[in-house]
C-alpha cells in the first residue's frame, strides 16, 4: 500500500480546497451561513476521504467509490445544521445543497476528475447567482396560480359558562356553513370556573384565511361571546 501518494492526488486535494472556497466565497458575500472556509473544508475533506479510498481498498472486488457515497451521506449531516426553521418559513435549505455540492466538486477532484470538478464549481456558482432572479419572479406569481399547503384551524371563542351551550351552536353553524371542514369541537373549562372555551379545529384542503374570517364575523358580534382568537397551522405534505 502506498502511503506516500502521488503528484496528481496533492494536485487535486489542493484544486479540491481552492474550488469549494470558491463555491463558497459567493455564499459568504450573500452574507449565508456556510461560507469560504465550510465549502473549502467540506470539499478538502471529500477529496481527502477520496484519495484515502483509492489507497485503503485494493484488489479485483475493491470499490472506492464507496468512500464517495459515504462522504455524500455524511455531508447530509452537516447541511442540516444550516437548515433553520422558524415558524412556517425554513432557511439554509440553499446553502446545505451547496455544501453537498461542494462535496461533490471535492470527490471529483480528488478522484482525479479536474476539469469535471471545475466545470462542477462554475456551475455551482453560476446556479446560485443566475437562479435567484428567476426565483424572485416564480415567488411574484399570484397565491391563486399556486400549490397552497393543506392547512388545519383552531378556533378558540370564550363565553360565560351559562351561554356554553348556544355558543358552542353557534359556533358549529358558523365553520359548518364556511368553506372549512370541522374536524372537532370542545369546550375547556378555565381555571377560576366562570367561563368556558369553544375550541374548534377545521381543515381546509388550501390555505384559506378569507374563510377562516367569515366564520369569525358570524361570531364575534353575538353578545355572549367574550373573545375570540384564531390561528393557522399549515401541513406538511
Amino acid at each position: 500500500m502506498d502511503l506516500i501518494g502521488s503528484a496528481p492526488e496533492y494536485g487535486g486535494v489542493a484544486l479540491a480546497a481552492v474550488l469549494g472556497a470558491v463555491v463558497g466565497a459567493e455564499r459568504q458575500l450573500r452574507s449565508r451561513n456556510a461560507g469560504v472556509r465550510t465549502n473549502a473544508l467540506v470539499a478538502l475533506g471529500a477529496a481527502l476521504f477520496v484519495v484515502m479510498g483509492a489507497h485503503a481498498f485494493a484488489g479485483p472486488e475493491a470499490d472506492p467509490t464507496r468512500v464517495a457515497a459515504q462522504v455524500a451521506s455524511g455531508v447530509g449531516f452537516l447541511g442540516a445544521g444550516v437548515i433553520m426553521k422558524q415558524g412556517a418559513s425554513i432557511s439554509g435549505l440553499n446553502s446545505a445543497a451547496t455544501l453537498w455540492a461542494a462535496a461533490a466538486v471535492g470527490a471529483l477532484a480528488g478522484g482525479g476528475l479536474w476539469a469535471l470538478a471545475a466545470t462542477g464549481a462554475g456551475l455551482v456558482v453560476l446556479v446560485n447567482v443566475c437562479m435567484r432572479p428567476l426565483g424572485r419572479v416564480l415567488d411574484r406569481t399570484p397565491e391563486t396560480a399556486r400549490e397552497q399547503p393543506r392547512t388545519d384551524y383552531r378556533l378558540d371563542v370564550t363565553c360565560e359558562v351559562a351561554d356554553e351551550a348556544d355558543v358552542r351552536r353557534l359556533v358549529f353553524d358558523a365553520v359548518h356553513h364556511s368553506p372549512l371542514s370541522l374536524r372537532s369541537i370542545a369546550a375547556v373549562d378555565d381555571e377560576l370556573g366562570d367561563r368556558v372555551r369553544i375550541v374548534v379545529v377545521a381543515t381546509a384542503e388550501a390555505r384559506d384565511d378569507v374563510g377562516m374570517e367569515e366564520a369569525v364575523s358570524r361570531i364575534v358580534t353575538a353578545p355572549p361571546v367574550l373573545a375570540i382568537r384564531w390561528t393557522a397551522d399549515p401541513v406538511g405534505d
